[in-house]
């Protein structure tokens, strides 16, 4: 069974008990990618499993250095064997180049940042209820994201272009997301966050969504008188 942890789009869980269950129930391996786990969620910062108690019943663990590392490259933690032939036999693997040592540099940085300052990852959480709260006041549809990737769900192609672009007009940038990324009827604005972002940054990016708002409100008035 391959998930991911954190669903890169919309920002929301696996459910990793009842995945946990499947697998136990047909005997199954479970690999989780965690691309955007890592280093943000779990009490440590180990990712989706860490925050579901459940390390020690997924097989494999696969992620991203260029997400919370900052860095190139990837990495997967499973047992001595798999590994080893994974080592000789992905293709993925055999036919990459090896890290440079400053990008493996960085991981470890990052790393030890991760292990030694667990008040990042709570600032991380407060940013996270502040806009999750700001855009539900707005009215905004974020789906079921509980992470700091948080979509503005639209639902159209046009919409969600003409919101991204009169954002990025007022100095806002977020990511349009369209079919095939999404599925038809979720496109979305991909909005995310980080530890260093301050609550002026917050503030202006509410205040700036509630501006849109109300243009795009009195832009459809006036085409319907």
């Amino acid at each position: 069974i391959v998930v991911d942890g954190v669903f890169s789009m919309e920002g929301d869980l696996a459910h990793l008990p009842d995945i946990i269950d499947l697998k136990k129930k047909y005997g199954a391996r479970l690999l989780v990618d965690d691309a955007h786990g890592i280093g943000v969620l779990g009490e440590k910062g180990r990712g989706t499993c860490e925050h579901f108690g459940a390390l020690d019943q997924v097989d494999y663990i696969m992620g991203t250095f260029s997400k919370s590392f900052a860095s190139l490259g990837g990495f997967v933690v499973g047992d001595n064997k798999s590994v080893t032939y994974i080592r000789h036999n992905a293709r993925s693997l055999i036919f990459s180049a090896s890290m440079v040592p400053a990008s493996v540099a960085s991981a470890l940085a990052a790393l030890e940042i991760i292990k030694t300052e667990p008040e990042r990852r709570v600032r991380l959480k407060e940013i996270t209820k502040k806009m999750l709260k700001g855009y539900k006041e707005l009215g905004l549809n974020t789906g079921e994201s509980c992470t700091p990737i948080i979509p503005i769900i639209i639902g159209d192609d046009m919409k969600t272009f003409l919101f991204w672009k009169m954002l990025f007009e007022k100095g806002v940038f977020v990511n349009p997301v369209i079919s095939p990324a999404v599925s038809q009827g979720h496109q979305l604005l991909r909005t995310s966050y980080m530890a260093t972002h301050t609550d002026e940054d917050l503030d202006f990016v509410l205040a700036t969504f509630k501006a849109v708002l109300s243009d795009i409100g009195a832009g459809s008035s006036s085409r319907k008188q």
